[in-house]
């Protein structure tokens, strides 16, 4: 249970019910954790456009972030995340195959050499304290650019910013995401 419950959509100001509506519309479903934070509106509009800066479409594959939130979430154990981006993966496409996998990314292949320097980088920058080393941001050099660079750390930092935030408030998974989230239990 929630250590802080969402507040029902008739209780968020209008200007801000517009924007839940969008990612309702988005997502197929209001995601609790922006129900939370809609107690402070305007912490709630930055971070709904930290969340389209980084997911607009760019030089960095879509596939890949939904794969670095991934990782960065199974990494630091937040369930809520976990679910979400199971779920988000899910409906962007990727297998249920690699999602499945996403522990085995260093010997799987399915994963690519660029996902496998990249999902390293996800694995370690979600540890505390980092890990990530020297030799794997020269390695992730070798595969991206320096804009792409900065958007895969992008969707790392955004994620260890979501998972702290939802893992605090023990924040309830929605439907929708923990049926996609219940696919994964028993794999991993």
């Amino acid at each position: 249970m929630s250590r802080l419950s969402a507040l029902s959509i008739s209780e968020v100001p209008s200007d801000i019910n517009a924007i839940m509506s969008a990612g309702e519309d988005i997502m197929g479903f209001t995601p609790n954790d922006g129900l939370i934070m809609a107690r402070n509106p305007e912490m709630l509009k930055a971070f709904l456009g930290l969340v389209q800066s980084i997911y607009q479409p760019s030089a960095l594959d879509n596939d890949l972030k939904k794969l670095l939130g991934l990782m960065t979430s199974s990494a630091s154990g937040c369930q809520y995340c976990q679910a979400h981006t199971q779920y988000g993966a899910l409906k962007h496409g990727i297998t249920e195959q690699k999602i499945a996998a996403i522990w085995e990314y260093q010997t799987s292949d399915l994963f690519s050499p660029a996902e496998r320097e990249a999902l390293d980088i996800a694995r370690n920058a979600a540890l505390v304290p980092n890990a990530v080393t020297d030799e794997q941001f020269e390695r992730l050099k070798s595969h991206f650019s320096e804009v792409q660079i900065v958007e895969i750390v992008g969707v790392i930092s955004l994620f260890g910013f979501l998972n702290r935030w939802n893992a605090t408030f023990k924040t309830d998974i929605e439907a929708a995401p923990a049926m996609a989230s219940a696919k994964f239990t028993s794999v991993v």
